[in-house]
């Protein structure tokens, strides 16, 4: 809430400030209820405006957030839907009156506009069957509570011709309690790569509000790799990155990682290429002097998990590709639940943010220092922006 005038009488500028990127139909439901509740309780407005995070502006640094936000103006919008909104809350009010909670079974409107936070407690009642719909690849949860909806919770009812070939070797698997391995298929997708060959992963931070100079909101930005090299002879040579500095690791990691795969062109294998492809492309683009030799890299790249998705598949993995279930379907001895301390991304970004966290928190008290400025002392062209 910023203090305005209008006509010489004190009013507000009301901006309701998303962590997303763009506006969202819900987002207007918002600034719809809040102009109305403002309003209802005597607060004068001048506008009302959403303003969300702009993930294409680069921090220049020094502290400077200007441009961070995009600024929406809703206020005709908002107030246009001032009727729409008492009849909400009058639906609402006898809802909310009665003694006991209305019966209600979970469908497809329980992930609209996303999944909501009680459908745990409004499912706890529902069945629970011994193979779930939703272990189906790509299905949708709409779909699921579309086909819970018409009694099919269970794989061994939906019907075949409802499946895609992927989807129905999982149904077939699974009921069948069979491993799937095409074992040819996965020999000649390989045949064209040889020893040596090298093994490379990933793992990266992102912040809503950059805290180096020269990234963007939630850009994703590598701060360690494992690479190892496989010999012919079996033996397994292993190279690595990791930054605890708390300062920007993006310079030392194109280093360390031009160095450690080397210039001979040995096929570099990794899971989900997407991934490793895509933050390589931006170092390569951050870092000019060394595009060349990054994007030779990405072209070494190869990605084992379409291979996988066709010629492999456990019971075990419950129609997911994701490593975390393929390696101990292949490797039982192998889990991630047996690691100590760190077991995934998520985790491995706790880690790096808790050991240097004076460092990541420089950025959110930059960002707040700026707003308070920006609202302590508005520049004469503020209302344009954010």
């Amino acid at each position: 809430m910023l203090p305005d005038e209008t006509d010489e009488e004190l009013t507000w500028r009301m901006i309701e400030v998303k962590s997303s990127t763009s506006v969202k139909d819900y987002h207007r439901d918002d600034v719809a209820v809040q102009a109305y509740i403002a309003g209802q309780a005597g607060v004068p407005l001048s506008t009302i405006a959403l303003a969300h995070i702009d993930n294409t502006w680069v921090y220049p640094g020094n502290g400077d957030y200007s441009g961070l936000l995009k600024e929406n103006d809703l206020t005709a919008e908002a107030l246009a839907r001032h009727d729409e909104v008492a009849d909400w809350i009058k639906q609402a009010q006898p809802v909310s009156a009665e003694e006991h909670e209305p019966e209600i079974s979970v469908g497809a409107h329980c992930d609209t506009p996303y999944e909501c936070g009680f459908y745990a407690y409004c499912s706890r009642n529902e069945p629970n069957p011994e193979y779930p719909v939703y272990w189906l690849p790509k299905i949708r949860a709409a779909k699921v509570r579309e086909l819970a909806q018409t009694g099919i919770d269970d794989l061994r009812d939906v019907p075949d011709e409802l499946l895609n070939p992927k989807q129905l070797r999982v149904k077939t698997h699974t009921l069948a309690n069979s491993v799937y391995f095409d074992a040819k298929g996965a020999a000649a997708d390989l045949a064209a790569y040889s020893l040596p060959a090298q093994f490379i992963d990933f793992e990266t931070i992102q912040f809503p509000i950059p805290i180096w100079a020269g990234t963007r909101p939630y850009q994703q930005i590598p701060f360690q790799f494992s690479l190892h090299t496989l010999l012919p002879t079996g033996e397994l040579q292993h190279d690595e990155f990791l930054d605890f500095s708390g300062n920007d690791p993006s310079r030392g990691f194109v280093t360390a990682l031009i160095k450690g795969c080397g210039s001979v062109l040995l096929p570099i294998f990794v899971y989900n290429a997407a991934f490793e492809r895509t933050r390589i492309s931006e170092l390569a683009d951050r870092f000019p002097v060394q595009r060349t030799a990054l994007l030779a890299i990405n072209a070494r790249i190869v990605d084992l998990l379409p291979i996988a998705r066709a010629r492999y598949y456990h019971p075990s993995q419950q129609g997911s590709w994701s490593i975390k279930a393929v390696l101990p379907a292949m490797a039982p001895e192998l889990k991630y639940s047996d690691m100590d301390g760190v077991q995934d991304g998520g985790m491995a970004m706790r880690a790096i943010s808790a050991s240097s966290p004076a460092a990541w928190a420089r950025g959110v008290t930059s960002c707040a220092a700026w707003a308070i400025r920006r609202v302590s002392h508005p520049a004469p062209t503020a209302r344009g922006d954010a």
